[in-house]
């Protein structure tokens, strides 16, 4: 699977799988109950979508512009923490509000989810592509422009 389809349905299933595990994670990490965190995660779960398409422009942009060409350690570092960062900033207001919990307690229960994510989404990847099998930029085929 290849292309348009193969993002669909990665999107589908990482997201579908995200919002049940968020949901119990928030419902384990606070008194909310399972439908109040749910509700939670799916806005996470959008503004997370939003924000990476919003930050991956930006930056690419940006990056565009820059005399030095490639992504370097770096570079890539300066991305996962301008994304992560601005997710952050966006999240933790929200869970504090939703969640009727102080903003530390917010930024706790965000850090535990970065934690998750972090782990799961190498464990979904590698699963994926196990199930799937590789994009064809992995199995070296050319891409068309």
């Amino acid at each position: 699977m290849q292309g348009i389809q193969r993002r669909i349905v990665y999107i589908s299933l990482y997201e579908g799988i995200a919002i049940v595990a968020a949901s119990a994670g928030l419902a384990l990490m606070s008194d909310a109950g399972l439908g109040h965190s749910g509700l939670l995660a799916v806005g996470a779960s959008v503004i997370a979508v939003i924000w990476n398409l919003t930050f991956n422009a930006l930056f690419e942009r940006w990056e565009s512009r820059q005399a030095v060409r490639g992504r370097s350690l770096k570079r890539r570092i300066a991305h996962a923490i301008g994304f992560e960062g601005g997710l952050i900033a966006f999240l933790v207001p929200m869970l504090a509000w939703g969640l009727g919990v102080s903003l530390w307690q917010a930024l706790v229960m965000d850090l535990g989810l970065v934690v998750f994510f972090l782990v799961y989404t190498f464990i979904f990847n590698w699963a994926f592509d196990r199930v799937f099998g590789l994009p064809a930029s992995a199995m070296g085929e050319a891409q068309p422009a």
